[in-house]
């Protein structure tokens, strides 16, 4: 087994059984830059805390796979430069060559997953990038999501994306897709799209008790619970479809692709935006942060 190097807050939430809820590191060496993307990365700890549960924030440093990070390794993480971004094909290449990576909705579920850590939160999870149907540009974390047992809250898929071809292998594969408090499947920085969500959960307690259901049945994999970003953070979708569709043909025109893709819209967007997209995706993953701490939570009293 893979030693995991535990934060001092996460071994003592282990051994004291205090609910744990993972986060990724991309957010923090791709998502934004210093010192915002560390002041931003402390806040949604924080949010964690102060919603009765420890953060753990997964990332790979200098060959070692950290669960947690000390304030002072989260300022360097910030800092760093060159820093890989983590999915399930290249996370233990990263570990083995020594390398330091942050690691996305796939890597951050298989460390949370070895780490026992049930819940997990992030942004928006990747999907079906439009023109899949060519270019086979479907992101890892659908089968993950099919594969490894932890329970992901997210606003959604990224808005970039192809929505509805994401929903429709999210089916395929078996991964609940869970809508919170609502019917529609929230859009990312938007609270409402014109998508029905499969599921409808109002209550932590009952989306706790799906994923230990489903652990008892046997089922692999685990949930997306869809949480729509606060009503008074969001951008309507009417505002954001001519924005993403002109990010959208710059990055055809450049020749992007690959892991590159989803960075050089996000960045697109921002700038069309004047940050309106930065500042809600900043409020939806706080949001994110303190709803899997209430199911974090309960699902520490299931096992009592």
């Amino acid at each position: 087994m893979i030693p995991l190097h535990y934060s001092s807050e996460v071994s003592q939430a282990k051994a004291d059984a205090i609910p744990i809820v993972a986060l990724e590191s991309t957010i923090i060496t791709h998502g934004m830059p210093y010192p915002q993307n560390v002041e931003v990365a402390a806040q949604v700890e924080q949010d964690i805390r102060d919603s009765g549960a420890v953060p753990a924030t997964m990332a790979v440093v200098q060959g070692r796979l950290h669960v947690g990070l000390e304030p002072d390794q989260l300022q360097d993480l910030g800092q760093a430069k060159g820093v890989a971004k983590l999915s399930r094909a290249d996370m233990a290449a990263c570990i083995a060559t020594g390398g330091t990576g942050a690691t996305t909705v796939a890597a951050t579920m298989i460390a949370a997953h070895l780490a026992g850590i049930k819940v997990f939160a992030t942004g928006g999870i990747g999907g079906v990038h439009k023109g899949a149907e060519t270019s086979f540009d479907i992101s890892a974390d659908l089968h993950e999501l099919a594969a490894t047992p932890v329970t992901v809250v997210a606003a959604g898929a990224k808005a970039i994306l192809d929505v509805p071809k994401t929903l429709e292998v999210l089916e395929t594969l078996g991964v609940p897709v869970i809508a919170y408090g609502q019917d529609a499947f929230p859009a990312f920085w938007s609270s409402q799209s014109d998508l029905a969500a499969p599921l409808r959960m109002d209550d932590p307690v009952q989306i706790a008790r799906a994923h230990h259901l489903r652990g008892q049945m046997g089922l692999p994999g685990g949930q997306l619970i869809a949480n729509p970003i606060p009503a008074e953070a969001e951008i309507s979708a009417e505002t954001l479809a001519p924005i993403i569709a002109q990010a959208q043909s710059q990055a055809d025109t450049q020749g992007v692709t690959g892991k590159g893709v989803t960075p050089f819209l996000l960045q697109r967007i921002f700038e069309l935006t004047e940050g309106r997209s930065l500042t809600a995706n900043i409020a939806l993953v706080r949001n994110n942060a303190r709803l899997a701490a209430q199911i974090a939570r309960e699902l520490v009293n299931l096992c009592d």
